[in-house]
């Protein structure tokens, strides 16, 4: 999975922010990514004494790497004034200043004026916000195992990691003005997209406890209504649903009880229908199924921003940042 991604990295080179320089499991990723030949640039953000003190101390070879100290960047007043205008009143040039002055603030502000980077969720709903015909932020992860005849096994499924629930958008004078079927089919599609750039060919599987309409309740409608949804947007996605995950998987069990569909006991994308099932899910084929789980990965932004647990090693940051700029 990895060396397709780097080939098209060092077909198109990125820069990649990483917002907390100073970080041990930062400067080991950084010179990593330095040691395999610059086709993802790292940008180190932090005082600039600190983070070479701290990898030299480590053993890290970041030398020539750019490191940026956001109380130091003459950019700054430029930086604050977007922010301003970005947050339309919401926040004072006083207030933006002093976020900036933080890691996190400061390298998705970077990202905004051109950059790409690896970090967290709210300054990037802020500040970068979602792309034009986007309605909402989702995520997916992609998980992956070696299979017996050698080939990297890749699977997609979303949403794992942000949206709870789904629930109609209602305006102040009560007008839905976006369903929870269409922000379910959003998700779908977005993971689609995703898989794709993975290498993976995409069969979506709508989960529920139901199989074409054998179980009633629950979110059995909304799976229902989302499946048809994402048809109507993406004609050309091959998608089903509702169905049982033993129905998207098992050849047998899913021309059983969904015959006929392209999908059913072939599927390699699944889309939960809310954050219980897709965190249980993931959790399941991760620890039980000898997955890897690459992610969340942010979907539907203006910008390729991907968050990194605190409890994150080294090379979970690396493989990160080589997915967060893939996607750019």
């Amino acid at each position: 999975m990895f060396d397709i991604l780097k080939a098209k990295l060092r077909e198109n080179p990125k820069k990649i922010v990483f917002t907390e320089g100073h970080d041990a499991r930062i400067l080991e990723a950084a010179a990593q990514l330095k040691k395999d030949g610059l086709y993802l640039t790292p940008i180190l953000i932090g005082n600039v004494e600190v983070v070479k003190a701290k990898a030299a101390e480590c053993g890290f070879d970041i030398e020539g790497l750019e490191i940026i100290d956001p109380a130091t960047y003459p950019e700054m007043e430029k930086m604050v004034e977007t922010m301003v205008e970005l947050r339309k009143g919401k926040m004072s040039p006083e207030d933006c200043r002093a976020n900036l002055l933080k890691g996190n603030y400061f390298g998705t502000m970077l990202v905004k004026m051109g950059y790409s980077t690896a970090d967290t969720v709210r300054p990037a709903l802020q500040l970068v916000k979602t792309r034009k015909g986007a309605h909402l932020v989702s995520s997916c992860f992609i998980m992956a195992r070696d299979g017996k005849d050698g080939k990297q096994e890749l699977l997609a499924m979303g949403d794992c990691a942000i949206n709870i629930d789904y629930q109609d958008t209602v305006d102040k004078d009560g007008n839905v003005t976006f369903t929870a079927a269409e922000k379910l089919a959003e998700v779908a599609i977005e993971t689609a997209k995703t898989a794709k750039v993975f290498g993976i060919d995409p069969k979506v599987a709508v989960l529920s406890f139901s199989t074409k309409g054998s179980g009633k309740g629950g979110t059995v409608a909304l799976s229902q209504a989302a499946t048809e949804k994402a048809k109507e947007l993406a004609p050309d996605l091959a998608i089903d649903g509702e169905m049982q995950f033993d129905a998207a998987v098992s050849p047998t069990v899913g021309q059983l009880k969904f015959p006929g569909s392209k999908v059913a006991g072939y599927a390699n994308t699944f889309i939960f229908p809310n954050i219980e099932a897709g965190n249980i899910g993931y959790k399941i084929a991760q620890r039980l199924g000898g997955f890897a789980a690459y992610g969340p990965i942010l979907q539907g932004l203006n910008a390729p921003i991907n968050d990194l647990s605190r409890g994150c090693n080294a090379d979970e940051v690396y493989k990160m940042a080589i997915i967060t700029a893939a996607l750019a």
